[in-house]
This record gives structure tokens, C-alpha cells and sequence, in this order.
């Protein structure tokens, strides 16, 4: 069985569903996720904030825009009188639902339940549209299955057993149809898979049923060796190891969420990424083999702030590295990069909300220097240090560009250098043109 999961762009339209629709009815038994519609989340986020004001008439009226908005879909989506008063009734029973919360008081837990609307819609309309179609299709609830513990994880075990009591309970179906990103918390409230939603709860699916592949579905043509907004000549990347695509996911590629794959990763189960506009490309395949001797591409993270923490008390003193990165623990600001020398340490972090606090705790350990506006370029591949040569590769493409810091050897798959955002469009042009276009 394969999980096929389909973000809000490839639903974001009566069209664009029917077109899903047509993806799907191959005749194989699958499981499909799906996200809200395009642009929905965001609308449900604006009512919320309404609601949190305590400005019901607000509510009201961008609730009675996104109501018309469905109820056109409807009307494209379905053919004759006798369905589209179905699918009317359906999105009619969501929006009063969503109105319910208008009358009360509005928490958190109530903009979970709100926001978990989009995708109970959205797999409602893509259910009703295939039993239309004649195809065996039925929903799967996701909160009946998809649960996080105390600490708001994934239980991968009890995700496990009642998807299997769900799946039982209709055994002769082709096509099961899922929310991606809504769940319930150990508490048994409404509640999401903050990091990287769909895609997570794909990962998590394909890994509980021991899919033989996880589809993720956008309107990208897969992972590219670079930034095709910024790099002439990009081409996608055909071929990826879990860990490389970790990598890129985490420095910029803005494809996958690094988490989402790691429970596919684990169960061994190749996650491929595809384009809804063009069914027929390759796309790109992620799993646990490694192509040898292979650069792969190129990823920047931007808005990066160095910080270097200079002591000659350093100098062979125990412990020193260990009160650095306890100031950064006590601030839970998390570090990416980090080189040492003999008397200092330079660290980089994305997260700024407490640099103030997090500099004037280091300066009690020695002279602090700050740098701000700075950009990591990561370069990704089979880079494990017996493999001579790419590095300098990577080093010779940066040659005319100033580099605050460098780190390699931490993984096989990667090697980052910090430098200045103002810089960034040079550099990975440049590392384009000398790893992947030879000039």
C-alpha cells in the first residue's frame, strides 16, 4: 500500500481536486492525505484573531466570505442538483460549527478545533466528489487515529493500532482519505502536528501501515540542486539519502520539513517528492541509499547571527564550552554551527528573541563580538572525508567571497560556511557554476 499526500495548492481548486481525483483512481489500494485548501488556514488564523478580540462581528463576516467561497467550489465540483445540495449540506454543517465559537469564551483549544475545520472540509468535498465518481472511497478520521503524547510527539504505537482498527473496518475500499496536520493531544483535545503538518502525518502513516512508498504531492518538480529563484540553471535532484535531504531541509530548501521524514527514515520506506502540474516527472526519491561520489546541492538559511566568545581563561580550562552552551540551553535558543580555536569559541543562531540576555550572560566569560545579516550556504553530498577533493571544490567556488566560518566534519553529507546575506546570491551561483554546471 502507498501514502499519497497532497498539499493545499494541488486542492486549492474544484479543478485542481478533480484533478487529484483523476491521480488517484489507478485502481491500487492507497491512503491519501490531504491539507486544507490553499489560503484557508490562513482565513480560519484571521477569524481566530477576530474571536481572541472579542470581535464576533468580524468573525462573522470573513466566516460568511470563506462560506460563499466553498460554496462555489461545490457548485463547480459536482454535476448534478441532487450532489451539489450534498456537498452544500457538508460545508453548511462546518461553517455553523465554526459560528458556534463565535457566542463563547475563545481560547487556544478553540482556534485548534476552528483551524482543524480546513481539513475536514476539504477531505469531505474530495470523499464525496470519487463516491460520485463511482470509486470505493471512505473517510478515515484522522482524531480517531493520530495522537501526540505529554510532550506533544508523536505515539507512534497507538497511531499504529487504531489505524489498523479503522483500516478493518472497511477492508474492501480502494481509496482511504485522511486529514494531514490535525490530531489530538495526550489530553484527547484538538490539536496539530506543528512541524511540518501533512507531510508528518504521511511520514507517520506510511510508517504505521509499512507502506511501500510515501508520495508527497506539490506544484515543485522535487528538490533542486539550488535555488531556482535566486541560481541560473537549476535541475532538480533525482536522487537523495534521508540524511542529505535533512540537510537541505533544514538550510533552506523549502520542500520538506526535516522532521516529517524521520519516521519514514526509520521504517526503511522511500518517500518520493512530485508535481501535481506534471504527474509524469521523475521527481525526486528520498531513502537510505547513497549515491557514491556525489555532490548533490546547494541550500542557504538566511537571517543568521554569529557570535564569538574570546578567553584567554579558555586556554585549557575544563568546563568553558560547557557554561557557553548552558547560557544558550537557559534561553532555549538552538545553535547551527560551531567552530573552536584555543581561545574562543564562534557559535551561530537564528533565533534572536534573547540575544540580548543570551551576550550579556556570555561577557561574563570573556570578550563577546556579535555579527549580524549573515547567511549559511550549505553544500550537500557524499562528503565523507576520504573522498578527496569536493571540498576543495567548494572552497575554490568561494574564493572571492569573504567566509566568517566554516564547518565540516560534523555529518558525511554536508559542509556550511557562514557568510554575509549581501553575498549569498554570488556564492551560490557560484557553487552552481563549479559543482554542477562545470565552469
Amino acid at each position: 500500500m502507498k501514502v499519497l499526500k497532497f498539499g493545499g495548492t494541488s486542492v486549492g481548486s474544484a479543478q485542481r481536486m478533480k484533478e487529484v481525483a483523476k491521480l488517484i483512481t489507478d485502481g491500487e489500494q492507497k491512503i491519501v492525505v490531504l491539507s486544507a485548501m490553499s489560503g484557508t488556514t490562513n482565513t480560519l488564523v484571521e477569524i481566530s484573531d477576530y474571536l481572541y478580540k472579542k470581535n464576533p462581528e468580524g468573525a462573522n463576516e470573513i466566516i460568511n466570505k470563506l462560506e460563499s467561497k466553498y460554496k462555489q467550489h461545490v457548485d463547480e465540483l459536482f454535476a448534478t442538483q441532487e450532489y451539489k445540495q450534498k456537498g452544500l449540506e457538508v460545508i453548511k454543517s462546518h461553517f455553523d460549527y465554526i459560528r458556534s465559537y463565535t457566542k463563547d469564551l475563545f481560547t487556544l483549544f478553540e482556534e485548534k478545533v476552528v483551524l482543524a475545520q480546513g481539513e475536514l472540509i476539504s477531505t469531505a468535498m474530495v470523499n464525496f466528489y470519487l463516491q460520485v465518481c463511482g470509486v470505493k472511497s471512505v473517510l478515515l478520521p484522522a482524531l480517531e487515529f493520530m495522537r501526540t503524547d505529554k510532550n506533544a510527539e508523536p505515539d507512534p504505537v497507538y497511531i499504529k493500532e487504531k489505524l489498523q482498527t479503522q483500516l478493518e473496518l472497511y477492508p474492501d475500499m480502494e481509496i482511504y482519505i485522511t486529514q494531514g496536520f490535525i490530531c489530538r493531544n495526550a489530553y484527547g483535545e484538538i490539536d496539530n502536528l506543528q512541524r511540518g503538518g501533512s507531510d508528518y502525518t504521511a511520514s507517520l502513516i506510511g510508517a504505521a501501515v509499512k507502506a511501500s512508498e510515501i508520495q508527497i504531492w506539490t506544484d515543485i518538480d522535487g528538490m533542486h540542486n539550488n535555488d531556482p529563484r535566486i541560481v541560473d540553471k537549476t535541475a532538480p535532484v533525482r536522487q537523495l539519502h534521508f540524511e542529505e535531504a535533512a540537510e537541505l531541509a533544514y538550510f533552506g530548501a523549502k520542500i520538506l520539513h526535516p522532521t516529517c521524514i524521520q519516521p519514514a527514515k526509520y521504517a526503511n520506506i522511500p518517500v518520493r517528492l512530485l508535481n501535481t502540474m506534471d504527474p509524469d516527472a521523475p521527481g525526486t526519491l528520498i531513502s537510505n541509499d547513497t549515491e557514491k561520489g556525489k555532490i548533490k546541492a546547494v541550500a542557504a538559511k538566511n537571517n543568521i547571527t554569529a557570535i564569538k566568545i574570546k578567553s584567554s581563561r579558555m586556554l585549557l580550562a575544563h568546563g568553558f564550552l560547557r557554561k557557553v552552551f548552558e547560557i544558550f540551553e537557559s534561553y532555549q535558543t538552538s545553535i547551527d554551527m560551531i567552530c573552536t580555536s584555543e581561545v574562543g569559541v564562534s557559535v551561530t543562531i537564528d533565533n534572536t528573541k534573547h540575544l540580548n540576555e543570551i551576550l550579556d550572560d556570555l561577557k561574563k566569560y570573556g570578550t563577546v563580538t556579535v555579527d549580524k545579516d549573515m547567511c549559511i550556504i550549505c553544500v550537500v553530498g557524499d562528503l565523507e572525508w576520504e573522498n578527496v577533493g569536493f571540498e576543495a571544490k567548494a572552497l575554490d567556488a568561494m574564493r572571492d567571497i569573504p567566509v566568517r566560518m566554516i564547518s565540516f566534519g560534523g555529518s558525511n553529507y554536508n559542509i556550511s560556511f557562514l557568510i554575509r546575506d549581501c553575498d549569498k546570491k554570488t556564492a551560490l551561483q557560484s557553487l552552481s557554476d563549479m559543482l554542477f554546471n562545470n565552469k
